[in-house]
């Protein structure tokens, strides 16, 4: 693409399928250490009722929230307004901003809606006050470590001039796995062993501190036109509507825990697939929102060739990536003694269901970039969020009926 970014060595596309396989291995290798780490707490999934619910949204928002950030700061690095400085006014300090304040409220509006799912739909559940804590504190501690992360690939990739397009969503996605689980997970240990009083006292904290914080973003500067404000006002719509889709992605998984709890190679591969799905995705809506600001695609209903090129992509590395993550999570159950379907199970689960994921993903991605972009909005605020829920609900979906399909 044009703009900053360098020539590749060995072409373009060359380049891409480069950079992209090697972010989404190291992102397969770290969900899958994610994918561990939800089989192996799994007890909690039992001690608390319907905290699986809260756990597709939670790890969806820090993706959509700072991957969103990272296909911003991609091209913005591609249309040479990016610069490495947190001075008030630069592109990098509103992203910051903005991060940080969606992280607090729609960790707090997170926590209320999947309680009130779980409360709408009859399933048995923790309450009000535990949902929100966990989904707070969780999400604040993951959600600082995930801005730090964000901020080196931005440092890294404006000095070593690379297409930051290619590699942020499979790398950020993989973090927000490793790092929201274990911060959810010692949230959920907290609520256990803490008491009852204490968690009620936190949420009270919470909620004034999120109504301060609203306060001061939402209605304080209402006036101010500045990219900080135009991130939040356009971002947050789009991200509840993307928590209400992972919601009911959770409840579908609450739905199937037993099947899932039975055979914990499937815990393992889970994460891991919904979270290369998301990496996928993230590359796409990134290189498509970039090709949209500097003209390589028009807006088109049907999609141009260079729009059908990038589809395309995405398949050679479902190829790669979905066959991979099905052999190693099967290893690593038997590694760690833990039961699995058969590898060649886990191979027509993961290939099968996938397949299905990267096509309508391609469709979706497509249809949002350009919308959004029609409608003079960022496909960079919204392409990443609405397209990285549509996935965790649809791969979650085409997952479970695969295994159903196997009678597992």
């Amino acid at each position: 693409m044009a703009g900053r970014t360098k020539a590749c060595f060995y072409g373009e596309y060359g380049c891409v399928l480069s950079m992209g396989f090697s972010a989404l291995t190291v992102s397969a290798l770290a969900a899958l250490l994610a994918g561990v780490t939800l089989s192996t707490l799994s007890e909690f999934l039992e001690t608390l009722p319907g905290l699986i619910v809260l756990i597709p949204a939670a790890l969806a928002m820090r993706g959509n929230i700072f991957g969103a950030m990272g296909s911003r700061l991609g091209t913005a690095m591609h249309l040479g307004t990016f610069e490495m400085s947190l001075r008030k006014g630069t592109v990098l300090r509103s992203n910051v901003e903005a991060a940080l304040a969606l992280t607090v409220a729609l960790s707090f509006v997170m926590g209320i809606l999947a309680w009130a799912a779980t409360f709408v739909f009859g399933f048995t559940a923790i309450g009000l006050t535990q949902y929100v804590f966990i989904s707070v504190f969780g999400g604040i501690l993951a959600g600082f470590l995930l801005l730090l992360f964000n901020l080196l690939i931005a440092h890294e990739g404006y000095k070593r001039d690379w297409d930051v397009d290619n590699i942020t969503a499979p790398l950020i996605a993989a973090a927000g796995d490793i790092v929201t689980l274990p911060m959810l997970f010692l949230a959920a240990w907290l609520v256990i062993n803490s008491p009852v009083l204490a968690i009620d006292l936190l949420f009270v904290v919470f909620t004034i501190a999120t109504l301060v914080m609203m306060r001061h973003y939402y209605i304080k500067r209402k006036s101010d036109k500045g990219e900080a404000q135009r991130i939040l006002t356009q971002s947050t719509p789009v991200l509840l509507i993307c928590i209400t889709l992972n919601i009911f992605a959770g409840l579908i998984l609450e739905m199937e825990l037993e099947s899932l709890i039975a055979s914990m190679a499937l815990l393992i591969l889970l994460p891991t697939f919904l979270n290369e799905a998301n990496g996928l995705g993230g590359i796409l809506t990134s290189r498509l929102s970039s090709m949209l600001h500097l003209g390589l695609v028009r807006p088109d209903r049907v999609p141009s060739r260079k729009a059908q090129e990038n589809f395309f992509i995405i398949y050679v590395f479902y190829l790669g990536i979905f066959l991979l993550i099905a052999v190693l999570a099967h290893l690593l159950a038997l590694l760690l003694g833990m039961s699995s379907p058969g590898l060649g199970a886990m191979m027509v689960i993961s290939m099968g269901a996938g397949f299905l994921t990267v096509t309508m993903l391609n469709i979706f991605a497509y249809y949002v970039a350009i919308m959004t972009y029609r409608h003079g909005l960022n496909p960079d605020d919204h392409s990443i969020p609405l397209t990285a829920s549509g996935v965790d609900l649809i791969g979650t979906v085409f997952f479970v009926l695969v295994v159903l399909a196997l009678g597992l």
